[in-house]
Formats: C-alpha cells, structure tokens, sequence
C-alpha cells in the first residue's frame, strides 16, 4: 500500500475491505487517491481526515468550498451508491438520516451531510435507551414512501439470503467453526426466510436493513439519532428492530425487555421481534465467537437464545 494510500485507509479497513470483496479491493485501494482526488476537484472539496470506516467503504470527513462539513464516502462495490441515495432521499424529510448533497455511480462516490461528530452508539459502547432506538425506527418506516419508489427496493428476503451465505462463510472461516455447527446458521436461515414471508403484503415498510449499532449516529440534542449506511429493503418492520434488542445483553430477560419497548413503539407484535431476535442468534453468536469472546455471558446467551 503506497503512501497516499496509507493516508486514507489504515491496516484494519484494508483487511475489512479484503474479506468482503477479495483480493480486488487492494488494486481498487491502489486507486484510490487518484479517485479522492478527482473528486475533491470536481466538487469543491478539501478532504480532513479520515471518518470511522465501515465494511464496505472508505469514509472521510471534508469541507465544501463554502465551509460545510461533509463526508465523502466511496465504495469498491458499483452498485452500492445509487440505491443507497435513493433510500437517503425518500427518508431526508425525516430529519434521521444525513442529507445527500452529491453522487457519483461511476466511482460508487456519495456526498454526504456530516452529522454530530460522526460518532456511533458502538463507539460509545453504551446501550442507548430503546424507547428512543423505536422512535428513531418508527420515523423511518412511516416516511410517505411512493409506490413507485417502494416498488424499486429489494425485497427483505434477498437481504435475508444474502446476510445468512455471508455469516455462514465467515462462521466457516474463523474460529466460530469450532463452536457453532453450520446447522444452526441453517436452521436461523431457514427460520427468518418464514418470518420475511410478508415482503410483499401490504404492511411491508421501506427496511434501513443494516440497522446495527455501528450505523447509526450520534447526532446531539438538535439532531437525536441519525441512521446511516442503509442497505434499502421492502419488508417486516419488526426486522430493523432486531439487533437493538439483543446488543451487549447478558441474559434472555434482558432481551425480553428490550424487545417488549422496541415492538411497542414500532407497532408490531412482541413474540414476533423475538422470533426474529431467535433466527438471527446463530449470526450474531458467530460475530461473538470470531472475536473470541465466547466465555461471555453474552455469547451464552446468544446460544441460549438461538436452540429455543
């Protein structure tokens, strides 16, 4: 990795950007700074500093010509922006999502508000109150999404197949294979495939359909919690609410009570969050497990949870 390189994207997003896109992510990096720098050009952009990354992008944080704080966020995946914006959009008068300033689906580029400090709920490390998680959920499924807009989206499972083969392949690669047999990935799979069976009835929402604790903002008193990084999806709206209620818990009644605050302040049935929390056990088990952290409560319980 040259230089120029380094200045934009440390060790470990090059190994997060390598496991979920392959050895191409790295001729992709080597282009990197030419790709910044065109940008930058062409928008009026001074570029600070790099932005806490995710999985799938290079995040940093920039100014516009007029002083605005921005946030330039480009991806090696082509077909990630356009749907991305899409979804930013239709939620913008929301208030809970950052605004789109410019796109860019030629180098998978978006122009995004800067929000807060661009700080998440999981680098603070707290659990938030969940009464809140549901008002920020509740704000984004009821946008006046139009039919025509709505119609666009994936289906929720798409998204279900997708997440299941991805966590099955890092349980499959890392040190969760010697802890979880791929049977209860199968069983979890099978399991929220049933539960997304109403993808296209009418009560199907507009899904943020990655919303972890890693995606969404601080945003301070005038702005609350703000969601970013969607992965635009039609479906259950109990499935947005899903990791909320079992993050950093140490015991199924801890769960219960989450989801009961959770499935009341976004309208849908308490046992059915739970049945969503029990199919997606297995996965978040796996996470645990992967970063060594089976001799916890939290993994327990996420076993627990997932043989009921």
């Amino acid at each position: 990795m040259n230089d120029a390189t380094q200045q934009l994207v440390d060790e470990k997003q090059t190994e997060r950007l390598v496991r979920r896109f392959g050895t191409g992510a790295v001729d992709w990096l080597a282009g990197l700074p030419a790709r910044v720098d065109e940008l930058a050009r062409r928008w009026g952009l001074t570029v600070e500093r790099s932005a806490p990354h995710v999985r799938t992008s290079v995040v940093l944080f920039c100014r516009t010509a007029g002083g605005a704080r921005g946030v330039l966020k480009i991806s090696p995946d082509p077909g990630l922006v356009t749907p991305e914006a899409r979804l930013l959009r239709l939620w913008q008068d929301t208030g809970r999502v950052p605004a789109v300033w410019e796109v860019d689906a030629e180098h998978s580029a978006l122009l995004l508000e800067a929000v807060g400090t661009g700080r998440t709920v999981a680098l603070s490390g707290e659990v938030p109150d969940m009464a809140d998680i549901a008002a920020l959920i509740a704000d984004l499924q009821s946008a006046d999404v139009p039919c025509n807009d709505l119609g666009e989206l994936h289906p929720l499972n798409s998204r279900i197949n997708f997440i299941f083969d991805m966590w099955e392949r890092e349980r499959r690669t890392g040190p969760a294979a010697e802890v979880i047999p791929p049977s209860a990935v199968h069983r979890g799979h099978a399991h929220a495939r049933d539960l997304s069976y109403g993808d296209n009835d009418d009560s199907a929402v507009p899904l943020h359909g990655d919303l972890h604790p890693g995606n969404v903002l601080l945003g301070g008193p005038e702005r609350g919690l703000v969601a970013v990084d969607p992965r635009a999806c039609v479906g259950d709206s109990a499935a947005d609410a899903v990791e909320w209620a079992v993050w950093r818990a140490e015991s199924l009644e801890e769960v219960e009570r989450r989801a009961a605050v959770l499935s009341a302040g976004i309208g849908v049935p308490h046992e059915r969050l739970m049945a969503w929390c029990r199919a997606f056990a297995p996965l978040f088990a796996v996470a645990a497990a992967n970063r060594k952290r089976v001799h916890t409560a939290h993994f327990a319980m996420l076993v627990e949870l997932g043989a009921r």
